[in-house]
């Protein structure tokens, strides 16, 4: 019986030998976007969980702060910031009181012109000289205390001394946080890169921190610790698809919307297995392009037992942002060394301009090479730059599945056509 995985655009079948047993194939389709995200964006605004409106929540006199996400997320702040800038007028709070902050985190710092492609126009022209992008270096960020678990939470001055704490940004599946949105704007959108490094690099292996798991997720409990004490106090969160449509809002109260908002999520990206598979076939589709291939494999990880057998298919086409992430990868130390220079704070020079989470990505694919076998199909990266992440390489998919079969001739086996938008589930 022949199989499929979604690749480039199209789709390469394939043949499975004797001896392995599919235990899933399942392909979730691309959920469209809807109509109006105005329209939805009222309605989710109008409708707040767990929260009053915006326009009950503020009042006149108050220093206000807006913060969204920058452009390595797909929310539409030009459609939803005006919005909510004429709910604060209605309320009584003038744009002048108005203070609007790109939560970058640790992500490079965006141009100008790219900030008025997210805000648009009209909130840049509104807000001028109100427009801020977070400085995680700046030597006035503001110390407001620990969470409970101890992580320093070290946020800008702006949002520490502000009256109301207003975030748009979006929730999807994450790797190690469950699920984006909620109070990430806050941690690590506007904390400091010292305050970053202490939390990401602390619990960002601990067995819990994973995708689908918010509750005894302590990289998420810390995170929401944060939000907490910088006083976010409404949040609007978008589900988006790949093609960088919206789907559906959530707004209200950052911790009651963010639940209700990772529940939908999971209902659209949940693929149920019976156990963990021998082997998984990943594609990394439909988030094929740079860094974001990488979604794919460590979904597949989770599908994966240990010692098992991963091939991850991505065309790598614009591989020049994870090239970085190759060249250290053919460094002999191991995920645990590595992971200790960094909680020491001993980051490789080449790697001092990337953010945290990108740095984060080393020891992750340096412990998915120890723990599993990876055949890479490619045809954006050579072989010998797949050798370098301790990697084989294959040309396409069926040489793939013979060089693995080499070695298990008998195997429960995980397909995932389009491996970049599932969440797998051990039932």
């Amino acid at each position: 019986m022949s199989h499929y995985i979604n690749y480039d655009g199209g789709r390469k079948t394939f043949t499975i030998p004797k001896g392995w047993n599919v235990i899933s194939s399942e392909d979730r389709p691309p959920v469209p976007g809807i109509k109006d995200p105005i329209q939805e964006t009222r309605r989710a605004l109008d409708h707040p969980i767990g929260s009053p409106k915006i326009e009950d929540l503020a009042r006149p006199g108050m220093e206000v702060v807006l913060l969204f996400d920058d452009l390595q997320r797909p929310t539409p702040a030009y459609l939803t910031l005006p919005e909510i800038l004429n709910r604060l007028n209605r309320a009584g709070i003038p744009d002048t009181r108005i203070n609007g902050i790109c939560a970058i985190g640790t992500h490079p710092i965006p141009t100008l012109p790219q900030l008025k492609e997210k805000v648009g126009e009209e909130v840049f022209t509104r807000l001028t000289d109100r427009l801020f992008i977070h400085d995680p270096h700046a030597s006035d960020n503001v110390i407001i205390g620990k969470t409970h678990r101890g992580t320093l939470v070290e946020i800008n001055r702006r949002v520490a001394f502000a009256d109301l704490i207003i975030g748009v940004g979006e929730c999807m599946p994450h790797p190690i946080a469950g699920y984006g949105g909620g109070c990430k704007i806050i941690m690590p959108g506007v904390c400091s890169y010292r305050s970053v490094a202490d939390h990401h690099f602390t619990w960002m292996r601990h067995r819990n921190s994973r995708v689908n798991m918010l509750e005894g997720n302590h990289f998420f409990e810390d995170i929401s610790d944060a939000g907490r004490l910088s006083r976010l106090a409404f949040k609007l969160d978008f589900i988006i698809n790949e093609k960088r449509e919206v789907i559906r809002a959530f707004a209200g109260d950052p911790w009651e919307g963010h639940r209700e908002a990772s529940q939908y999520a999971a209902s659209l990206y949940l693929v149920p297995l019976p156990k963990l598979a021998d082997i998984t076939i990943a594609s990394a589709a439909p988030l094929e392009i740079g860094v974001q291939a990488t979604k794919a494999l460590v979904m597949a990880c989770f599908s994966t037992r240990s010692g098992g057998a991963i091939i991850w298919a991505a065309p790598q086409k614009q591989a020049g942002s994870i090239m970085p992430l190759i060249k250290e990868m053919a460094s002999p130390e191991s995920a645990e060394d590595f992971h200790r220079r960094l909680i020491v704070g001993d980051v490789p020079e080449h790697l001092r301009s990337f953010g945290i989470s990108y740095i984060m990505q080393v020891v992750y694919f340096k412990e998915i090479a120890q723990k599993f076998d990876i055949v890479h199909v490619t045809e954006g990266l050579s072989a010998e730059q797949v050798k370098m992440m301790k990697f084989s390489y294959a040309p396409d998919i069926q040489d793939a599945i013979e060089q693995v079969h080499q070695k298990m001739a008998q195997a429960d086996v995980a397909i995932f056509p389009s491996g970049g938008n599932i969440i797998p589930q051990i039932r």
